[in-house]
């Protein structure tokens, strides 16, 4: 991108397309189309790559042509961030900006989720600092009222600024490498559409140390100023804790004295849209803005959290991202990417792009993480995904009986007869610190299946969740293989089960895949080994009596 865009300073004039920036993003125009209403010999737009510049509305500082759209796309070094300013700044009015405007995105696309702002006015716009280093201006003007327009500034490497939208990224000035002495830099973090709290998540930190952060020093501060309450303060190797503000607001504030160094940091921040974490026994949530386009340059993680013992099941109710590269056949753009635990360092459960039908996935843990990664171009309609926390069921089984337990303090809101087996007549008991059933193979609504070419016993174990008028109940079949005492529970119903054709038999991670139903061969009472000698005995008894009855005879 770099050896593309270097060097590069264009204009745009009457008759002429804008430049195809192509070349530099990846093939795709974001530039805009063909300026008109423009005097032959005015410029308007174009691609800026040096390190700094300038740029102006047509005529400034006499009035703008009526019926203009100007873009200016702003390109620096890979790794830097730009800074946008402005000098001067008139615009015809308007409560909503309808009829004069400009714009500025973060990044290339003409999407609604890297946009930073649509100004008009005398208002100048605030200080924009880019989330990368792409930016993007436009600016248009209608039929009627022409004002002087402006004057904006831009330069490479920035050190703080405004930063709007969904999710960024922000380092301190040259980072990886040592940051200069006498710095003093801020962000101002502010969602787009006002939305609720941000979070900022340190991915690396070296700053110089010393008593009480004298020295060199990043602080936080809950809201747009330093008068806003302190978040913290921090120096040294250790990186800061996660951070989540309280309002739409965040201010990094980083200062550096006149000698010692380091290596600076590295921060994401993300909108609560864009950050959010999950604790309830089941839920569903999106990508951003679906089912409309997702917008670009985001990472966006979702953390589901349960109880010790339980597991994190996720059903995948719609999917469709940017599609596999051509050349490497991977996930190399756009892609959801899910971790068993709660942090990126878990292991990797998958990885998806593209429009694909997906199998549900179950965490090996507690919790799941999800993580999604958007570029700078090419956006799709996102996902959908529900999720069920799976009950930590223990089944065993003899050759006639059912014996489950599941600890108290995994379903401690229920009573025990929101657990039962078949029917409600056969309840959970409470034994210690465990629900328990225990019930023999004739009773509890248990009914004798083949499954390849094995005889089972299969019941089903419902848990009860609904509260009010809102019916929540979890089904799991259990199921003994009365020969080998081999039991094993799988979740046949969890999230709404009309939108969750996939989460017929599914069996939980702990347990051995069940194998395909080959007949259902349903009979009303047991056919175990033991109660099938029996019967045999007692057979035997009477043809003995009866045989003894007509000798007697």
């Amino acid at each position: 991108m770099q050896s593309a865009a270097g060097g590069m300073e264009k204009s745009c004039r009457v008759g002429t397309s804008v430049p195809d920036a192509g070349s530099v993003l990846g093939g795709a125009s974001v530039l805009g189309p063909a300026v008109e209403g423009l005097e032959d010999g005015i410029k308007c737009g174009g691609v800026l790559s040096a390190p700094s510049g300038n740029f102006s509305s047509p005529n400034f500082p006499g009035p703008y042509p009526y019926e203009t759209e100007c873009t200016w796309l702003i390109v620096v070094a890979e790794g830097s961030s730009v800074l946008l300013s402005f000098s001067h700044f008139e615009l015809e009015y308007h409560a909503a900006c309808a009829y004069d405007y400009l714009q500025v995105y973060n990044g290339a696309a003409r999407d609604r989720g890297n946009l930073l702002g649509t100004f008009c006015g005398r208002s100048p716009p605030p200080p924009f600092s880019s989330a990368w280093h792409v930016m993007a201006v436009i600016f248009r003007s209608d039929r009627h009222v022409a004002k002087h327009g402006f004057a904006a500034a831009y330069q490479k490497d920035a050190c703080g600024g405004q930063l709007t939208g969904l999710s960024g990224e922000i380092t301190s000035p040259r980072y990886p490498e040592s940051y200069p002495n006498d710095a003093e830099c801020r962000w101002s973090i502010g969602a787009a559409s006002g939305g609720g709290p941000l979070t900022l998540v340190f991915t690396d930190f070296q700053v110089e140390g010393g008593q009480g952060c004298g020295f060199d020093y990043v602080a936080l501060f809950d809201g747009p100023t330093p008068a806003a309450p302190r978040l913290g303060r921090y120096c040294g190797s250790a990186r800061p804790p996660r951070t989540v503000s309280s309002a739409p607001h965040l201010l990094v504030l980083f200062k550096s004295d006149f000698n010692i160094g380091g290596r600076g940091f590295k921060a994401h921040f993300y909108s609560g849209e864009c950050q959010e974490v999950f604790t309830t026994v089941k839920g569903n949530f999106s990508s951003p803005r679906y089912p409309n386009f997702y917008p670009n340059n985001l990472k966006c993680q979702w953390n589901i959290k349960q109880p010790p013992g339980y597991r994190v099941k996720i059903f995948f109710l719609d999917m469709e991202l940017e599609g596999r590269s051509s050349l490497t056949g991977g996930c190399d753009y756009d892609h959801l990417a899910a971790f068993d635990g709660g942090a990126e360092n878990g292991s990797l459960l998958g990885r998806w792009c593209g429009r694909e039908s997906l199998a549900p996935v179950t965490s090996l843990s507690n919790q799941l993480l999800l993580i999604l990664h958007t570029d700078r171009n090419t956006a799709k309609r996102g996902f959908s995904i529900a999720y069920v926390g799976v009950v930590p069921v223990n089944v065993s089984c003899t050759r006639t009986d059912f014996h489950i337990q599941i600890p108290v303090q995994s379903l401690a809101q229920l009573e025990r007869n929101r657990i039962y087996l078949g029917t409600p007549s056969c309840a959970a008991q409470v034994v210690g610190g465990n629900f328990k059933i225990h019930t023999r193979f004739d009773t509890c609504g248990t009914e004798s299946q083949k499954r390849n070419n094995t005889s089972i016993i299969v019941s089903t174990l419902y848990i009860d969740f609904s509260a009010g008028d809102q019916e929540d109940i979890h089904q799991y079949e259990v199921q003994c293989e009365p020969k080998k005492k081999e039991a094993s529970v799988t979740l046949i119903a969890g999230p709404d089960p009309a939108r969750l054709s996939q989460a017929e038999n599914l069996v939980d991670a702990q347990q051995r895949e069940g194998g395909e139903t080959d007949a259902h061969e349903v009979k009303s009472q047991d056919t175990s080994d033991i109660i099938f000698i029996s019967i045999c005995i007692l057979a035997g008894l009477l043809m003995v009596i009866a045989v003894v009855g007509l000798v007697l005879l």
